[in-house]
Formats: C-alpha cells, structure tokens, sequence
C-alpha cells in the first residue's frame, strides 16, 4: 500500500508531454482498428446497437481501470486492453452461440486464468525460457507493425510519407517534443485538409451498459471459452512480458494474469469477452523514447485513462473512430514500435548462445500461423524450444550451471553477512 502512495504522488511529476503522448497513441492505436473488429463481430452475430456499445464499454472502461492500477501498483509500463484474436474469435462464433452463452464462456475463461495465475506456474513456465527465444518471438510477432508502416506509403504516399518524414525530422532537431506525437499531429492534420477524415451520423445521445444474464453451455465453453484463456496466456500476456523484458523490467507475470481475469469477471457480465495485458500498447509506453525507465509507468497510466473515457462514452466517439484513417494508425503505430524492435533485436542476437532458437522464434512469429484458435506467439516459443533442444543442448546445460552458480554465490553472500 505504501509503494502504491508513492507511486500515485510521483505519478504527478511523471505526467509530461513524453508519457502522456504515448499513452494517447496506444490509445488511438486500440480503439481503432480492434473497436471496429468488435464492431464488425457484433453486427455479423446480429447483436442490437446497445448490445454492441455494452459490449465496447466492458473492454474498454475496465482494460482502462486496470491499467492504471498495475502502472501505480508495480511502477511499470503495463497496459491492459481486450485481447484482438479473441475478439476475431468470438466474432465468428456469435452466429452459432447466443451472447448469453458467449458470457457464460467469457467468465469460464477467466475462471480458468485466475487459477493459473494464482498457482504462480504462469511466472516459473516464463522464467524457464531462454531470453533470446522470448526476444526473437516478440520481433517476428510485432514487426508487421513496421513493415505496414512501409507499404502504408504506397496506399497514402502523402499521409504516411509525411508522418514518416516528420518523425525523422522531430527525432533530429526537436529533442523536446516526441517525435510520434508530432507525427500524428501532421499525419492528423492533412487528412483533415485533404478531407480524409470525415465524420458521418454523430450520436448525441449517452448510452448505459447492459447487463448481461450467462447461459453456460458445453459447447460455448469449449469453442469459446477455453481458446479464449489460453489466447489471454499464451498470445496477450506472453507478448507483454517479452515486451516489458526487452526494457529491462521484472513483469509481475502471475499478477498480471489473474488481476487481469478478476476484472475481466465483472467486465463479461457487461459482453466483454476479455481483459488481459496487451502487447502492442505496452510495447508503445515502455519504449526509451517515452522518458527515464523508472517515469515510463505514466504512460500506461495515461493510456488507462484515456481507454476508460472511452469506453464511458463509447456511443457518442465511435462515429469520430470509424472516420479516422486506418493509414494514419498503420504508420503511427509502426514508428511507435521502433524502439521496441530494435531493443528486441539486439538482447536476441548479441548474445552466442540460443541463436537457432531465438531465430526460429522469429520466424515462426513473422509466419502468424493459427493452430487450434492460438496464434504464433506461443508456437514461436514452442517450436523455437524444440529447435534449441535439438541443436543448442549444451546452450541448455550451461544455462543450468550458471543458475547453480548465481544460487550458491548468493548463499554465500547470505553467510558472510550474517557473520
């Protein structure tokens, strides 16, 4: 509690032009492109408008809520959001399942993660693979995000070009001012100019949340609900914590898991289908370009907030969502990744050992296959695993020696000190 206090009166002197421009980008990145996906899924699973925006609400005001507290409570850059592919997931699968049934998985799902996360086996499973591996698949997932950045420039030369170049520019000779945020400004005007950005059937009436009754159904649970907690384990939050490693921070792994499902209990009753840590919106607050590692918790702190305002008023701002161009995030989103990828890329092959491994890892990363509902992130990890095993043993044995190492320089330590 007393870590919490500090944290939260820091968090004043932390809140600056840097922190909270990355937190407004991870928040423009994800309620564009995943809030069109939920609706798109809501519209194709015939649910009512009031439906759709609840369903909006759940994902958005409580990831928020969440976010904030785990930037104050572990002073790290973690953000929350609803997990993409489960949303991908649950879109195809309304058409078969009622959303009462949906919600009775939903909370099945988050049943299932908080024991995991609870038992703490989601922290010992991280702390057994090889660094290199989780970097190597962290740049194979995420590097979609530069290169559509590059064939974003052949869609709206103009509007991708000039963000690009801005952000070059504001990197060079404006120190102060973060480049992403003068990128999207320009990026932002122009299509304002150019008439890109058009807003069409504003609403200016305040939708409530509805309250949704679960209906548990075999079927729904096991279409639904187990795909959708090992897609919070193995894809959301696995992404996270290599995100947050790569910046050189301890990852609270268990609690990020569990804390995330409690939440997302209460945020199923409202339609919500998950809650969990996302990568892609982590990876946008703990970049060095954001500030000193120990101010970057105010961006994921900011990103919160600005999830949470817009999941309450997600009736009247969906309209200006939909009328943003999606090359405006394609490109924002890729340049506020760069840091993250390059810091990926050299902790997974500076090192000699776990080459093979951490370049499969990315491979099969950069593949994005889908094996029974769950993304390459953890079959990076898996196959990458296997390939070390059968080429990098001795990496392995070694590894196992140095850990017996440390462990006996530390008792040592211990006896010293007490005598």
């Amino acid at each position: 509690m007393n870590t919490f206090r500090t944290n939260l009166k820091d968090l004043r002197q932390n809140l600056n032009v840097n922190t909270v421009s990355a937190g407004l980008v991870a928040a423009i990145f994800g309620c564009t492109g995943p809030a069109l996906i939920i609706i798109g899924g809501a519209t194709n699973g015939g649910l009512t408008y009031t439906e759709t925006i609840s369903w909006i609400f759940a994902v958005y005001f409580f990831s928020g809520l969440l976010g904030m507290y785990l930037a104050l409570k572990y002073r790290q850059p973690i953000s929350a959001a609803h997990s993409i592919a489960g949303a991908v997931l649950v879109a195809g699968s309304l058409t078969h399942f009622s959303i009462s049934e949906a919600v009775g998985a939903y909370l099945v799902a988050h049943i299932l993660v908080i024991v995991l996360g609870a038992s703490g086996l989601i922290d010992k499973v991280m702390k057994l693979i090889p660094l290199p591996i989780v970097m190597g698949m962290i740049v194979g997932v995420m590097i979609r995000f530069a290169t559509e950045m590059i064939t974003a420039v052949t869609v709206s030369p103009l509007l991708a070009g000039a963000a690009i170049i801005v952000f070059m520019l504001s990197t060079r000779f404006l120190k102060k001012v973060p480049p992403v945020l003068s990128a999207l400004i320009v990026a932002v005007v122009l299509a304002v100019v150019t008439g890109a950005f058009s807003v069409q059937n504003v609403q200016d009436t305040f939708i409530l949340p509805h309250l949704v009754m679960p209906a548990f159904s075999i079927d729904a649970i096991i279409s639904i609900g187990i795909p959708l907690a090992l897609l919070i384990i193995c894809t959301e939050n696995a992404q996270a914590t290599g995100v947050l490693m790569a910046q050189g921070y301890n990852p609270p792994n268990n609690a990020m898991a569990y804390k995330g499902s409690i939440v997302g209990l209460i945020a199923s009753l409202f339609g919500g289908h998950a809650i969990n840590i996302a990568g892609p919106m982590t990876a946008i607050c703990s970049s060095k370009e954001v500030g000193e590692k120990d101010s970057r918790f105010a961006a994921s702190f900011a990103n919160g907030g600005f999830f949470a305002i817009f999941g309450l008023f997600a009736s009247l701002v969906v309209p200006f969502v939909i009328a943003m161009p999606s090359v405006i995030v394609t490109v924002i989103a890729g340049l506020a990744m760069l840091g993250v990828l390059i810091n990926s890329l050299k902790t997974a092959f500076s090192d000699t050992k776990f080459q093979m491994g951490a370049f499969f890892a990315l491979i099969i990363g950069m593949s994005g296959i889908t094996f029974f509902n769950i993304g390459a992130p953890l079959w990076a990890i898996i196959g990458s695993l296997i390939v070390s095993f059968l080429v990098e043993k001795d990496h392995f044995k070694s590894r196992v020696k140095e850990a017996k190492e440390q462990v006996k320089t530390v008792k040592k330590g211990k006896v010293e000190t007490t005598a």
